[in-house]
């Protein structure tokens, strides 16, 4: 196999992460990513990570609570589960920096653009935590700023879905799946696949999304071969 891309950034869900159990990390499921990664960086792929927290907590779970607290709180989770990743990485022989948009300087560097690219320069996995740093904010936006501050080929999520619809497919068999869809038609039609400012984000910087689901066999290893694997978004 070969790589298409010479460098991505990986959206990871925190849901998917936890697998069946849906609440903190199935360590087979991390094993299976990781198996995934090695190869993927062994074809001398640059790697930047964004994983969400959604497997320790969501905002939404605090109804009664304070929306900048709760999406505080979800930030720390995105840390529990880059620190799992990178320790998971490690453990395979290759190294790989946890960087955050949160300073926390005695668990992870400081999200820094040019020592991030200079990791890039040396081999290493960049998994970048905390989402942006601020709240009212999804990790699917964090995604989607540090694929074009990277200047990514790609922005690779993997999610618990196949793709994007036109409906919810657990709430209805019919659902149409698009192998295709444009920024704008995402946008318009309220599709769920991503929120709407990362797609623009995406949409105004020319770079492609593609949507898959982590669960499918080598999913990971064949979107970044190219291989025509769950929704693609773009401008045209």
């Amino acid at each position: 196999m070969e790589a298409k891309f010479k460098r991505v950034l990986l959206k990871l869900s925190g849901e998917a992460l936890a697998g069946e159990q849906r609440f903190g990390l199935n360590e087979e499921v991390i094993s299976g990513v990781v198996d995934q990664l090695v190869k993927v960086h062994e074809m001398g792929v640059e790697m930047g990570l964004v994983i969400g927290g959604g497997n320790f907590w969501r905002g939404r779970q605090g109804t009664q609570m304070d929306r900048t607290t709760a999406d505080h709180m979800g930030m720390l989770a995105t840390v529990m589960n880059s620190l799992a990743l990178m320790d998971a990485i490690e453990k395979r022989g290759i190294p790989t920096r946890v960087q955050t948009a949160l300073n926390m300087i005695s668990v992870a560097e400081p999200y820094i653009l040019r020592r991030a690219l200079h990791h890039f320069e040396k081999g290493r996995i960049v998994i970048m935590a905390c989402g942006t740093g601020n709240p009212y904010c999804s990790t699917d936006t964090a995604a989607a700023q540090r694929a074009c501050e990277i200047d990514a080929d790609v922005l690779l999520m993997a999610k618990n879905v196949d793709g994007i619809y036109d409906r919810d497919p657990r709430l209805d068999p019919n659902a149409k799946k698009y192998d295709k869809i444009t920024f704008r038609d995402v946008v318009s039609g309220g599709l769920k696949a991503m929120d709407a400012t990362a797609a623009t984000m995406c949409m105004e910087n020319n770079i492609p999304v593609l949507a898959f689901a982590l669960g499918e066999r080598d999913s990971i290893l064949r979107a970044v071969c190219g291989e025509k694997i769950g929704t693609l978004i773009c401008n045209d």
